[in-house]
């Protein structure tokens, strides 16, 4: 997976990347939840930055509607290679240098490129896959697209491999919910559905129902059993900030922890069909004062 179009020449740089960046202006204070926060101490935030910037440009790249998929893949494959010291990236692009800091900031803490370039894997898939068909192929995606997150994080902070399980299910939820919350955009917008297909059909739900005013008791029933799963998980990401012994990683991670549990019981409660589910700063109150336990 993850070869570029033969359309597209990949020793030239204009083909690669375009003529322009196409990143958007989101930033980390526009995430639905903390990234690099003031839990991270101050002299590892700039790692976290690189990384975010990294991951988010690789995120526009493969959202941007205006590409197609294979130009998609094309850039992606060029920002990889950028990471492993393959390609350099070209003058004034942002966008590619992007990969270029991320080395550099990987290779001065001896962490493996692969946090990095596993992210690439997984914008490759929803360049090239945009339909569902079993839990596990969901769950392969999110191994790559949001497993390394947590790995990073951890490794940055020097902490043992047993943390990476419950890291990986704390993760999956959080991917799991975000594609939840942005169901019927994602399908508007990218025709893109991480709803397994045949939950649909199994309750009686159909795709254009993901795109209506409001949920209809079939795919309530297949929100329901995609949020069972992630109870599932949350229960192992439940383990993991005993498990970390960087004091503000764990707690960091326990704010994350509190957060999702608290994002899946809304999204019991709320149709995110009809309305944004998203979470409030009362929410991240309540979250940071739950981790205080975790402190000692």
């Amino acid at each position: 997976m993850g070869d570029a179009s033969p359309n597209i020449d990949m020793t030239n740089d204009e083909q690669v990347w375009g003529e322009r960046d196409v990143s958007s202006d989101k930033g980390m204070g526009d995430e639905n939840f903390p990234v690099g926060s003031f839990l991270i101490a101050a002299h590892l935030r700039p790692a976290v930055h690189a990384y975010y910037n990294f991951a988010r440009i690789a995120d526009d790249m493969v959202d941007n509607t205006a590409l197609q998929p294979s130009q998609k893949i094309a850039r992606l494959t060029a920002l990889r290679d950028v990471l492993y010291g393959r390609r350099m990236p070209p003058e004034g692009r942002a966008d590619a240098y992007s990969a270029a800091v991320l080395r550099t900031v990987l290779q001065e803490r001896n962490l493996p490129l692969e946090v990095g370039s596993d992210l690439i894997e997984a914008f490759i898939m929803d360049a090239e896959k945009v339909r569902y068909e079993h839990w596990s192929e969901l769950l392969h995606y999110c191994r790559y697209s949001a497993n390394p997150v947590g790995r990073f994080l951890l490794l940055l902070h020097g902490e043992d491999e047993e943390s990476f399980a419950p890291s990986d299910a704390l993760c999956t939820a959080l991917q799991i919910v975000n594609h939840l919350q942005d169901v019927s955009s994602d399908l508007t917008t990218l025709d893109r559905c991480y709803v397994p297909l045949p939950w649909l059909h199994e309750e009686g739900a159909e795709l254009t129902n993901l795109t209506a005013e409001k949920s209809n008791p079939a795919v309530r029933r297949v929100f329901n059993r995609m949020l069972a799963k992630v109870d599932e998980l949350n229960k192992e990401a439940a383990r993991l900030p005993k498990l970390i012994k960087n004091r503000r990683m764990r707690l960091e991670a326990a704010v994350i922890v509190s957060l999702c549990h608290r994002l899946t019981e809304r999204l019991y409660k709320q149709d995110p069909i009809a309305e944004r589910v998203a979470l409030t700063k009362c929410d991240g109150v309540k979250a940071l004062f739950s981790a205080m336990r975790y402190i000692l």
